[in-house]
């Protein structure tokens, strides 16, 4: 008998890194996955590209739709810098990530996107990476804050920039059970 479809939270709003979103994305439905897009309100998200705004999402569900992890096997925070500045100041959104947390699921964030874990006060002696200017924020808020493409800690999956998203997609997609070459992931 097949196993069902395993299914990935992407949770978002406007000003997430474009190819933090849409390239894990990609790699994820390429592993089979289905993800959700959820987000502060419905309709579509913007992207930031470089140094302008670029494509759009649609949004699957808004996180006032969203009262369990159940049914998701994993959560992919993509960063930004807007995108999770604005989440982190949203009580619903952190109640998804420490949802996630609670059950043990995968949660994968990268750039400026573990703000969201240390928001949802999960880091306290985990190892993790990230973007250069939230690294202070990260070791005050009691992490081992490393330099490296990804850092996996239990559950946790970081990692720093685009240029990390191969390896950090592997990490989520080997984490949910299935085997990947990083050369056949897409890339930034």
């Amino acid at each position: 008998m097949a196993q069902p479809t395993k299914r990935i939270m992407i949770l978002a709003t406007d000003g997430f890194e474009q190819s933090e979103l849409m390239k894990p994305k990609a790699n994820l439905e390429g592993a089979g996955f289905e993800t959700t897009v959820v987000s502060l309100e419905k309709g579509e998200i913007k992207g930031w590209d470089n140094k302008d705004w670029g494509d759009s999402v649609a949004v699957d569900k808004t996180v006032d739709e969203i009262d369990s992890c159940e049914g998701y096997d994993a959560l992919l925070l993509p960063g930004g810098q807007m995108n999770p500045d604005i989440l982190r100041m949203n009580d619903k959104a952190i109640g998804i990530v420490k949802m996630f947390a609670s059950t043990n699921k995968p949660i994968a964030a990268i750039c400026h996107a573990p703000w969201l874990l240390a928001e949802a006060d999960l880091i306290k002696g985990k190892t993790v990476t990230a973007w250069p200017s939230i690294r202070t924020d990260l070791t005050n808020a009691g992490a081992n804050v490393v330099d490296q493409e990804v850092a996996t800690d239990g559950n946790l999956i970081t990692s720093r920039k685009p240029e990390d998203i191969p390896a950090f997609s592997k990490a989520l997609i080997e984490m949910l059970g299935q085997s990947v070459e990083k050369r056949e992931l897409e890339t930034a």
